[in-house]
């Protein structure tokens, strides 16, 4: 289902007011509701033959970033979500390790120091996550501990109020100091699909990330009951091929929450590879926020190799 940015505009005008920035993001073409959910489905029929199934499990496990954003974290389990995330199956050195570990700000130092030495990025959520509700100050500050303990990329959350209340320059400038504060550290800017209500926002929502300079695009927090579906995945990845196709610059799609199968991850991956195409297939431009599925990616990995399941105890429960 091909969409096309309005071309009327050139996007370095586009934010140059409120309601420039308003006029361009509710010109963009309506979402067919219907066709988008049919296309999704459509793709996710596709059938995968053995020896691209075991390519694609390797990708989603590589593409894994393995997260704990609870109020009962600990150094110790911080530490263990490292090393799983360096070797997912110590009994298997040619298991890829995942793309990143996630943790909340105090916990960078302690998941920095468990990754050393590995291709393992350290991310960080930030900006008074989950909520986002909190003073624009603070949010800076949350981000610039974050990066000052060694975070190689910061997760941010929107101000779900304001963009729903149509104010998006407050949202695109919020993003644009938050970016500043992150200094070389990628972005992922999370819009909390569930709170948006509607395609047409996700949408909006979308553009207006990435017209302030996100790295990275994300659904959700992971704490809401509706989170990353394969049509708001396929709407945020056709909005990113369409900011390409007319600025160049690629950006990065991260779907999070209730990805919880290998099934479901060959899913996207198939969604992935028809809508951004064969270069979208890499852990710098597609990330899953979904730490439930590396165990079901390593019980599939081992059954392809052996012909058979292992027992409960082959992977830890984090």
């Amino acid at each position: 289902m091909p969409t096309t940015a309005p071309p009327a505009h050139a996007l370095g005008e586009v934010t140059a007011s409120d309601s420039t920035l308003r006029r361009f993001l509710h010109g963009l073409p309506g979402v067919d509701a219907v066709g988008l959910e049919a296309r999704a489905a459509s793709l996710g029929t596709r059938s995968i033959k053995t020896t691209a199934k075991a390519y694609a499990i390797d990708l989603a496990i590589s593409m894994v970033d393995l997260t704990t954003l609870e109020g009962a974290d600990t150094p110790g389990k911080v530490r263990a979500l490292g090393a799983k995330a360096v070797r997912p199956d110590p009994t298997d050195r040619t298991s890829p390790s995942t793309a990143a570990v996630c943790v909340y700000p105090d916990m960078v130092a302690t998941a920095k120091e468990a990754v050393a030495g590995s291709s393992v990025k350290v991310a960080s959520v930030a900006t008074a996550f989950p909520a986002g509700r909190a003073a624009l100050d603070v949010k800076l500050a949350d981000v610039r501990d974050a990066v000052a303990a060694g975070a190689d990329e910061i997760d941010m959350v929107i101000d779900r109020g304001a963009f729903l209340s149509g104010h998006y320059m407050k949202v695109h400038d919020e993003i644009v100091a938050v970016k500043e504060a992150s200094g070389a550290a990628r972005l992922k800017v999370i819009f909390e699909t569930g709170e948006l209500s509607t395609y047409d926002n996700i949408r909006r929502a979308s553009w207006l990330g990435m017209l302030a300079g996100a790295d990275f695009i994300k659904t959700s927090t992971g704490k809401v009951a509706v989170n990353a579906t394969p049509a708001n995945t396929l709407l945020m990845l056709e909005a990113v091929r369409d900011f390409r196709a007319q600025t160049g610059v690629q950006v990065g799609v991260k779907p999070a929450g209730g990805i919880r199968t290998s099934k479901d991850a060959v899913k996207f991956l198939v969604i992935v590879n028809e809508t951004a195409g064969e270069d979208g297939l890499d852990n710098h431009w597609f990330r899953f926020g979904a730490s439930s599925l590396l165990n079901d990616l390593l019980m599939q990995r081992q059954k392809l190799a052996t012909g058979r399941y292992s027992g409960p105890d082959y992977v830890t429960v984090d």
